[in-house]
């Protein structure tokens, strides 16, 4: 039997396909809706961030595979050669990488472990800093000024290595979590401590949420969205006490959201 040109089109237009971001791929479950986002927003960012192809495995920066595979999906998430990025440098590039591409520089601001608050305008104005054990100043190195792609990451480099949960954590105000919003954190301070990010929601007819977790994790590897044992995989549902991921158990209020 022969199918019309027009039926063939109308055939391959009715094909399941997979989608490339959260929102296309990782549909709601059946009586869950999307929560809304605003255009633009550090939500809908997250939202619509390109994920590698289906079935991608969770690479580590030296491009062995992860022994743990625990994920739905891997972002698309390009790591240093050096074991930097780990759970909070992840979250921290993400929201970095946002503002960086809205061009709104000032808000690209974040502490590291000793207290010390180091915006990117400094390194747009051609400071570095020196570390000395626990103590650092700016320097005047009058080089590679500007906001500038390749300041940008030499500036994510040095965060890396001198920020981590503990610093991180007080860049972060405490949340509840009956008012739990995408882009927010769970996190537990420490040496290892750990952080993982709530990067989409669900609601049901009866104002009940579905959650999606991404994390990175030691040693440093890809950002990945987190899969359960749940009905709703890889949705989770919203904890009243403490929270089990796949890897940690964040304590009882530990969520947070960021300051601005």
């Amino acid at each position: 039997m022969r199918f019309s040109f027009p039926l063939v089109i109308l055939c391959l237009v009715l094909l399941p396909l997979k989608g490339d971001t959260i929102q296309t791929r990782i549909l709601p479950p059946n009586g869950y809706n999307r929560v809304k986002t605003e255009v633009n927003s550090f939500a809908e960012y997250l939202k619509s961030f390109p994920l590698k192809p289906e079935g991608s495995p969770v690479l580590l920066f030296n491009g062995n595979t992860k022994q743990n595979q625990v994920h739905e999906a891997v972002f698309q998430f390009p790591l240093l050669n050096r074991d930097l990025i780990q759970c909070a440098d992840a979250i921290i590039k993400l929201r970095a990488e946002y503002f960086f591409q809205k061009k709104e520089y000032s808000k690209i601001k974040f502490k590291i472990t000793n207290g010390m608050e180091v915006p990117f305008s400094k390194f747009a104005e051609g400071y570095r800093i020196s570390v000395n054990g626990n103590q650092t100043k700016w320097i005047l190195k009058n080089i590679n000024k500007g906001y500038t792609r390749k300041n940008f990451d030499d500036y994510l480099v040095f965060i890396y290595a001198y920020a981590g949960t503990s610093s991180f954590q007080k860049e972060l105000s405490k949340r509840e979590i009956s008012k739990i919003q995408i882009g927010d954190v769970f996190i537990e301070a420490g040496f290892p401590g750990h952080a993982v990010l709530v990067v989409d929601l669900v609601e049901n007819k009866f104002g009940e949420k579905l959650m999606l977790i991404a994390q990175s994790y030691m040693p440093s590897q890809e950002m990945h969205i987190l899969k359960n044992d749940s009905p709703h995989s890889p949705w989770f549902e919203i904890p009243k006490g403490e929270f089990q991921s796949p890897e940690w158990t964040f304590p009882k209020g530990s969520l947070r959201k960021f300051l601005d």
